[in-house]
């Protein structure tokens, strides 16, 4: 198996060939800030190029919302075929609670470049009120779903809030055997003292999964101004919970652009990780969660 530097979570839209209804909504703000600039297309040359020359070589691309999942996942094939030189794997949307799920994930498997699905459980206080994701959690068809990923090799991208983490440690618990991968280290979306207390003690009941690998991204979407300092007791938390072999670097670009450039992003991930550490997280434990 040949040696990546691997981002971990990313994003690339094409809005000629994919619709998004969240990206082209005009005039909202979301918990990430104002899409506006980040409104066109972002394919990947463009993401290649800042992400090489950073020293990565290949890159996992998550699903982002599309108004159909199944012509993003087959457009993201496209783009892995077209660049083959760029190892490009997929994580698509699917729904666990899903009549056909059986059907949509047999479908979803004809695509050489998906390795797990995401469906979002949490992703602000105030958007999860309205749009109810948090529910799955005490639906069983959600479990037996997650436990058909693990039957399947499939693994899944866990994005949530701090606030749901005991009770999804209960569901995860119930299936062993599907490896997950926490998103944006668990969405601590309260950066003061108290707020990065309590996301701590709440993330230990996910770090005490083994199933579990943490992602370091997302960290500048509740914090704009974010620095190396501010991150810092979040990345460290994160390292001493799981271990460097349970911890992945992810730009979550081009959402993250809204907070910094991609050289400033991973260089301030270099400084937080131990040197020691580097080649785990950014590459090797990513590298062999998403087989490539």
């Amino acid at each position: 198996m040949k040696r990546h530097e691997v981002d971990a979570h990313h994003h690339l839209w094409d809005l000629d060939a994919v619709e998004y209804p969240w990206l082209m909504e005009k005039g909202a703000v979301r918990f990430f800030g104002d899409p506006a600039p980040i409104q066109r297309n972002y394919l990947l040359p463009e993401f290649r190029a800042d992400a090489g020359a950073a020293g990565f070589s290949a890159s996992v691309h998550i699903q982002v919302g599309a108004a159909d999942p199944w012509t993003e996942a087959q457009w993201v094939q496209s783009v892995a075929d077209q660049f083959p030189d760029w190892p490009l794997v997929q994580v698509a949307f699917c729904d666990l609670t899903a009549d056909n799920l059986t059907e949509q994930l047999d479908r979803l498997q004809s695509l050489p470049s998906l390795r797990g699905v995401r469906q979002i459980i949490g992703r602000a206080p105030g958007e999860d009120k309205v749009s109810g994701t948090n529910d799955l959690l005490d639906n069983p068809k959600f479990l037996a779903g997650m436990n058909q990923l693990g039957d399947r090799g499939l693994s899944f991208d866990l994005q949530l809030l701090p606030e749901l983490m005991e009770r999804t440690a209960a569901v995860l618990a119930q299936a062993p055997s599907t490896q997950v991968a926490l998103c944006h280290a668990g969405s601590p979306h309260d950066r003061s003292e108290r707020g990065l207390e309590g996301w701590s003690k709440a993330l230990q009941s996910v770090s005490a999964l083994p199933q579990v690998t943490c992602k370091l991204s997302g960290l500048g979407m509740f914090d704009h101004n974010w620095s190396t300092d501010s991150v810092r007791p979040i990345v460290e938390t994160c390292l001493t919970q799981f271990g460097p072999d349970r911890c992945m670097f992810g730009s979550n670009f081009p959402v993250d652009s809204l907070s910094s450039n991609y050289a400033d992003l991973i260089a301030r991930h270099k400084a937080l990780v131990p040197d020691a550490d580097h080649d785990l997280v950014f590459g090797l434990t990513a590298q062999q969660f998403y087989q490539i």
